[in-house]
């Protein structure tokens, strides 16, 4: 078991090593990118990588506060399903009501690893085995499909 302090500060060095390991890869149109904070450039509209002491995970968050929008933003990726499974070269999960950590309704498009920890250094090459290819699979598709996002900017 670790203190709070020592947790936090392994999972600062995870994904500052994740960060530099996948710094050098450049985005979809040749830009360097912060792939850990990546930017939709849609308010409400992001891109998260979450790992923890049970499992890892890669989602697309759609958490705007009106419902309504929300749905449409959702409806619009699932015009994108066959695209973005076809660019992901896999299915995710994809739940219109869902919750975040916080109790707040959101939307979520996600991936999840089980069975590894961000706490146990041995398992980071499967984790950043995991994210890696997604968050830079997430990027290409996100490449062709931003423009049909615009509207909800």
């Amino acid at each position: 078991m670790y203190s709070k302090d020592q947790a936090s500060q392994l999972k600062q060095e995870f994904w500052t090593s994740f960060g530099q390991y996948i710094a050098p890869h450049l985005s979809s149109e040749g830009l360097k990118i912060n792939w850990i904070n990546y930017k939709t450039g849609i308010k409400h509209l992001f891109f998260k990588m979450h790992a923890d002491k049970r499992q890892a995970s890669i989602a697309i968050e759609l958490t705007h506060p009106d419902e309504d929008i929300r749905g449409l933003v959702f409806e619009q990726f699932t015009e994108f399903k066959k695209l973005f499974e076809e660019q992901l070269q896999e299915k995710w999960e994809w739940e219109l009501d869902s919750y975040d950590e916080y109790g707040k309704k959101i939307s979520r498009i996600y991936k999840v690893l089980p069975d590894v920890s961000v706490f146990k250094k041995e398992d980071w090459p499967a984790l950043i085995s995991f994210l890696k290819p997604r968050i830079i699979a997430l990027d290409e598709f996100w490449s062709d499909a931003q423009y049909s996002f615009e509207v909800f900017k």
